[in-house]
């Protein structure tokens, strides 16, 4: 701290020796910059527990001074916190005492985090005064953080990062408001204990710049990492097999605290072209009795992104190699077993796997998968097979998808049909609101509320919690017909009587769905998208729904996954609403 505070009065003394020409638009800009600051009324609170609402931080945030607005950020959909919120304050002083005051105390448990709420996003992403801290101990918090490098000057932000069970991953942001002072605080601290840890603090780096650094040390690296050695080489003749290609400052055979060689080591060579040299000499080298694999030291970060890179790259390979041959197959007995499906199939083409999936148990789940040796044979056997009675019962059969890829389908299937079903029931309500007659059936809503105007169709809540159904004003109760529909009996017309019994067919087998989904999620809005994903299908196959509980399970999961992952793309929209300013959450630290 000496040598900071020396170097803080030899720089003021060089700021007495300016002239004035030198000293004017210097004071000029510290001033604009004191109004922008003194303008500042809004903060931005974060850590927050998700119950915590906007009445809440009024009471503890009001009697610091006059709130204008506060806005807890939420989710678009789910309408759930964030964890974060803005609070406006009428005086930039009323926000001043609130951090001084209120910063990093408990809400709910935890202790929340307030700063200025920085709404000019260049501020928020330039690099300056922003450092990045490493090798903290666990037991350094945000709190501890802040006070640790508040000494050098003004923080904008300061964060430790924390894994998905709020424990330090044992690095950390501070970003200053000057840069001079975020030199200080990394000349000071560098190398510094901090609860017994000794501590990395540098300018924080993006991205692009450590991926540049990143592919520098790659084309000139001098640190060597040696593997497959054997359990008996000792030290000298590990040296000596790499200290003739030119000069190192360090050799190591990794031990274990017993002293017995973990089978790898490291060599740092002074210049490049030595490691480079070596690397080429020594690799797959027979070295008593094994073949060692001499390669440039990679951090983990670069292991993890080239094991990432090899996987991706052998799946890609796997999805060419059956692309067009693999075919899943639903809806079987329980006595169908590999055997007897590669039978069902192997009039169609050559089959290289037929495979049933199975429980821990043993018992059937009822799909398999059957790959052949082309596609045109994979194409015959799904035109003569989809449909056809087998065991009883009617095989589905189509060429087999990765999750994912249902998953992005089930997700747009979602959104054409309630797209499609807001567009019947808005001209449904039309035609009824200008009297026009007609025979339009209207669409069923499940667990949701249709548009103003329109009848409910669905399940009936007030019906479900013994509330008598006369109560219920939106509209004729789930399961039975609509009005104007005939009553005890069919109409006459053939084709209006076909409709009318399939609208009947849907309708029911919708009521059993809905009951069995609800039993299973919570969540009505959530319960009537999935009936209406799964009522889709063919009738058939939603009666084989019904009475196989292992198939319900199976179609559940996958449209609940598909429904989920659809909300997910929707949170990602920009949120437009909120009583405070649109400030974008803190994302410097």
């Amino acid at each position: 701290m000496s040598d900071i505070t020396e170097k803080t009065v030899e720089q003021l003394e060089q700021l007495k020796i300016n002239d004035d020409q030198e000293t004017a638009p210097t004071s000029t800009t510290t001033s604009e910059e004191q109004g922008d600051r003194t303008a500042q009324t809004s903060l931005y609170v974060g850590d927050l527990d998700p119950s915590v609402t906007e009445a809440l931080l009024y009471d503890i945030f009001s009697p610091i001074g006059s709130v204008t607005s506060i806005r807890v950020c939420r989710d678009a959909i789910t309408k759930t916190s964030l964890g974060y919120a803005y609070v406006n304050f009428n005086e930039h002083e009323a926000g001043a005492t609130a951090i001084e005051k209120l910063n990093y105390t408990p809400i709910k448990g935890r202790l929340c985090r307030i700063m200025w709420s920085q709404r000019d996003p260049a501020l928020r992403k330039k690099g300056n005064g922003n450092i990045f801290i490493k090798n903290l101990n666990e037991d350094i918090d945000n709190k501890a953080l802040y006070d640790t490098f508040s000494v050098f000057g003004n923080i904008l932000s300061s964060k430790i990062a924390t894994d998905e069970n709020g424990q330090s991953k044992g690095f950390g942001f501070v970003h200053f408001e000057e840069e001079t002072a975020a030199k200080e605080a990394i000349d000071a601290l560098n190398g510094m204990l901090l609860n017994g840890k000794e501590i990395y603090v540098a300018a924080h780096l993006s991205r692009k710049e450590r991926d540049s650094q990143l592919e520098e040390s790659r084309a000139n690296f001098s640190n060597i990492y040696v593997k497959n050695i054997d359990p008996e080489t000792t030290d000298k003749e590990f040296e000596d097999l790499f200290s003739k290609y030119g000069e190192t400052t360090s050799i190591a055979l990794e031990k274990t605290p017993e002293g017995t060689l973990k089978g790898f080591g490291f060599v740092n060579y002074v210049n490049h072209e030595d490691a480079a040299k070596a690397v080429d000499e020594l690799n797959d080298l027979d070295f008593k009795g094994q073949k060692l694999y001499v390669g440039r030291a990679q951090k983990k970060f670069e292991r993890m992104q080239a094991l990432k890179k090899q996987y991706e790259a052998t799946r890609q390979e796997k999805m060419a190699k059956y692309q067009g041959v693999n075919l899943f197959v639903k809806n079987l007995d329980d006595s169908i077993d590999d055997e007897k499906l590669k039978e069902e199939f192997t009039p169609f083409g050559t089959i290289t796997s037929a495979k049933v999936m199975t429980t821990e148990n043993g018992k059937s789940k009822g799909f398999g998968f059957v790959c052949f040796s082309s596609p045109e044979e994979a194409t015959k056997a799904i035109t003569e097979k989809n449909q056809q009675i087998v065991a009883g019962k009617p095989l589905y059969v189509a060429i087999a998808q990765r999750k994912d890829v249902r998953r992005n389908q089930l997700a747009q299937q979602i959104q054409a049909r309630n797209q499609m079903r807001y567009q019947q029931a808005t001209a449904a309500a039309a035609a009824a609101a200008a009297g026009i007659p007609g025979q339009f059936m209207p669409p069923m809503f499940y667990g949701v509320m249709p548009p103003r105007g329109v009848p409910f169709n669905g399940p009936n809540p007030q019906q479900m919690n013994g509330v008598p159904p006369q109560q219920f004003r939106n509209g004729p109760m789930y399961g039975m017909p609509p009005q104007g529909a005939p009553q005890g009996g069919f109409p006459r017309n053939g084709g209006n009587s076909n409709q009318f019994y399939q609208q009947k067919q849907r309708q029911a087998l919708g009521e059993q769905l809905y009951k069995k989904i609800s039993a299973k999620t919570s969540d009505e809005e959530a319960a009537g998208k999935i009936t209406g994903m799964i009522l889709d299908l063919p009738p058939q196959e939603v009666v084989s729904l019904l009475e196989n509980d292992e198939l319900f399970e199976q179609h559940f999961t996958e449209a609940s996954a598909a429904y989920e992952s659809f909300k997910k793309e929707q949170q990602q929209a920009p949120q437009a609403e909120g009583a405070a300013p649109a400030a974008e959450p803190e994302q410097s630290a």
